[in-house]
């Protein structure tokens, strides 16, 4: 087990309404504290800067083994929940240079699956309904940088093992690098969206190919100016966010047929709270189609929200500090959350972060109670 401690309540204040761990004002606005302990009020996306001043600090419980490589080697997780024993569920986190890898929530590894340089991941649970002979599967798809590929794997429930089902068809025209998976409310139908360092973007349909195999056809292509990465698709409102990692968060349709035109919802800016390079991106469903957007600021180290629903107004950020025995975490690629109550460590879900610097160790992955980084 990697350091995990019981996590220790702050009785101090908690600007921002955040839940956890010690809770700072920064900058000039340190006014943007108010003695409520409420949330910043909606603010779109123009005032973004104004905005940005204030910081929450939380701490992890628990963080994975290092990635296998030393150097820029891990970059992305994403959570499988367990329908059966949620604590038995599992992190799938990229080692860009050589696999995937999947932990449990005490951070060890229990499979190490030698792939090739795959940068992004993601997991759709067997409840989606996709199925292989029949029968449905949670699904995992990373962009392969090594075959130039998009990889599917099967998660096998019990022992939580990957076991690779691409069709060697999965191979788009531009050279992968980001990735992420949208599942359609209204068709049922899953989907994979790729993107490359020239700022392309194409959307797969994923198929039952046949012979316990995954296959993909190309429904769309579009771009932006410039360099790509993180990803991420809402599954019940039908919307792609995209990060342009200099200049801001992009969103778009995610249905095939919705076309190349998109929205720049939150810029990047030297005085944040999206300081380039805009990595990472997850998102948080709550009831009634409301949640947040939380993108990576690798800029300063920090985690920008925003509003699921509306104009995606920001609401605050975060950081992750030293604390219960765990250093904090720097240069955050992936990040992903799940609101699924994940046993008695993780009661209320679990937001995951790759750290960059890992305290001088090989690097790893975070996890952060979920109630500790939402506003109340």
């Amino acid at each position: 087990m990697r350091r995990r401690q019981v996590p220790q309540r702050s009785a101090g204040p908690r600007a921002l309404g955040f839940r956890g761990g010690l809770t700072v004002c920064v900058a000039v606005a340190v006014a943007a504290c108010g003695s409520s302990g409420a949330p910043l009020s909606r603010t779109g996306a123009g005032d973004s800067a104004r905005a940005a001043t204030v910081v929450a600090e939380v701490s992890s419980t628990v963080e994975t083994e290092p990635v296998p490589h030393d150097g820029d080697a891990a970059d992305d997780a994403a959570v499988w929940v367990n329908p059966v024993d949620p604590a038995m569920s599992a992190i799938v986190a990229t080692d860009k240079q050589g696999g995937l890898i999947v932990y449990d929530l005490d951070g060890e590894a229990v499979q190490y699956l030698p792939v090739g340089e795959v940068n992004n991941v993601d997991v759709r649970p067997a409840a989606d309904g996709f199925t292989l002979d029949g029968r449905p599967v949670a699904l995992v798809v990373a962009g392969n940088r090594s075959t130039n590929a998009i990889g599917v794997f099967v998660l096998d429930p019990d022992t939580r093992q990957l076991r690779d089902v691409a069709d060697d068809a999965i191979r788009p025209d531009l050279e992968v690098y980001g990735s992420c998976i949208y599942h359609s409310a209204a068709t049922g139908k899953l989907y994979a969206f790729v993107d490359s360092k020239e700022g392309e973007v194409e959307q797969w349909e994923l198929t039952d190919a046949g012979s316990g195999r995954v296959g993909g056809q190309r429904v769309r292509s579009f771009q932006v100016e410039s360099q790509v990465e993180g990803c991420v698709a809402d599954h019940e409102r039908g919307d792609f966010y995209l990060g342009e990692e200099t200049r801001g968060i992009w969103k778009f349709g995610a249905e095939p047929d919705a076309g190349d035109s998109g929205a720049l919802i939150a810029s990047v800016s030297p005085s944040g709270p999206l300081v380039s390079d805009v990595e990472g991106l997850t998102l948080v469903h709550a009831d009634g189609g409301a949640g947040y957007l939380i993108a990576s600021s690798q800029g300063d180290d920090s985690y920008a929200m925003f509003r699921r629903e509306g104009d995606n107004g920001y609401v605050g950020s975060f950081r992750i500090v030293a604390g219960r025995g765990i250093d904090g975490v720097e240069e955050t690629d992936g990040i992903d959350v799940s609101t699924a109550p994940l046993g008695p460590s993780f009661p209320a879900g679990v937001f995951v972060a790759q750290d960059g610097k890992n305290d001088g160790a090989a690097q790893n992955y975070k996890l952060v109670p979920l109630q500790d980084v939402l506003p109340r």
